[in-house]
């Protein structure tokens, strides 16, 4: 793959060049963006996957649900219907996508969860319900310009900063660096706990801010247990399991339990992989699985897998949450 990459070098200048084109129609305003007069919220990247806005998306929620009517509004990558749909307890991840289902099986009916490809269509749809929402949080929306939202947060992990990256087909972004600038808020996620004052002031340097902007740093803390459908487990009292990972990047999660030392194998697939019939029929001979909520949406449709399937739940911590949060509310209320 590295290989194949480089063979592509060639190619970046072409995609370099539509893409920044692309991009300049839209800020000269030759191409149109819509804007509404109520906040929404987008959370993307300029990179491909792995930058963990699922779980920023979750942390969102959980900012703003007590104090207003909440959506998300998603492509539903994967799923297996199109234009827009509703979540309701007839979806599956399937027809739905896995991260909007991940949502709506969290969240219930604290929020409302839609998917439409078309962003400006899925927000026509969710504001002429009977009870609209007020905030709309759009998931991995970065890229898609026709919507101009009100807030943009930008996601760069910490070991692939976005400005030491080259486009695709070499590279992993999306667009050029300088799309970073229609961020309102840039967060560098994924790093150590420990991150130090020093490494902080290093990458804010690599990423140097417009004075309109503001850097924070996320760490993902993964839960002491795993859960089922049936029940909960200590993680250090698992005996010999199997992870079964279909994520972009999974090495944060197995480093964390080789640090457990836990006895573990790890068949790793592509992210948003559609296991087979044969797969999921291997899969239920394995005493125990261990897997990503993200996976375990997926997984746990299946009968055979329901009474050994587990997975770890996660969450963000922000440093100077305190700030973040207040830029994020003050938007709101605005």
């Amino acid at each position: 793959m590295k290989l194949l990459r480089k063979i592509l070098f060639p190619i970046v200048p072409i995609y370099y060049a539509v893409t920044s084109v692309r991009n300049k129609l839209y800020d000269l305003g030759i191409k149109t963006s819509k804007s509404y007069n109520f906040p929404i919220i987008c959370v993307g990247n300029l990179s491909v996957g792995g930058t963990g806005k699922t779980p920023m998306i979750e942390y969102l929620i959980y900012l703003l649900k007590a104090d207003y009517k909440l959506a998300t509004l998603s492509r539903g990558y994967g799923r297996n219907t199109k234009g827009f749909l509703l979540a309701s307890e007839n979806v599956s991840a399937a027809s739905l996508g896995d991260e909007p289902f991940q949502f709506y099986n969290k969240f219930k009916d604290d929020i409302l969860v839609a998917v439409d490809e078309n962003r400006n269509h899925g927000i026509q749809c969710l504001k002429q319900l009977e009870e609209p929402p007020q905030v709309i949080l759009l998931d991995d929306a970065f890229q898609h310009r026709k919507v101009k939202a009100g807030f943009n947060i930008l996601l760069t992990t910490y070991n692939n900063i976005y400005t030491h990256d080259f486009v695709l087909p070499t590279g992993n972004l999306r667009e050029p660096q300088d799309g970073a600038k229609r961020a309102n808020i840039i967060i560098a996620t994924k790093c150590p706990k420990h991150l130090t004052e020093h490494d902080k002031n290093e990458i804010i340097k690599d990423i140097n801010p417009k004075n309109y902007q503001q850097v924070f740093f996320s760490t993902i803390e993964y839960s002491n247990h795993v859960i089922s459908c049936i029940d909960t487990k200590k993680i250090d009292d698992l005996p010999r399991f199997t992870l079964v990972t279909g994520i972009a990047n999974s090495q944060p999660l197995v480093n964390f339990l080789n640090e457990k030392h836990l006895n573990f194998d790890h068949l790793n697939f592509k992210d948003h992989h559609e296991f087979s019939a044969q797969e999921v029929n291997d899969l239920s001979k394995k005493e125990l699985i261990v897997t990503t909520e993200k996976d375990f949406m997926r997984l746990n449709q299946y009968a055979s897998l329901r009474e050994t399937l587990y997975y770890i739940p996660i969450t963000v911590s922000i440093t100077d949450a305190k700030k973040m949060n207040s830029l994020i509310k003050d938007f709101v209320k605005s």
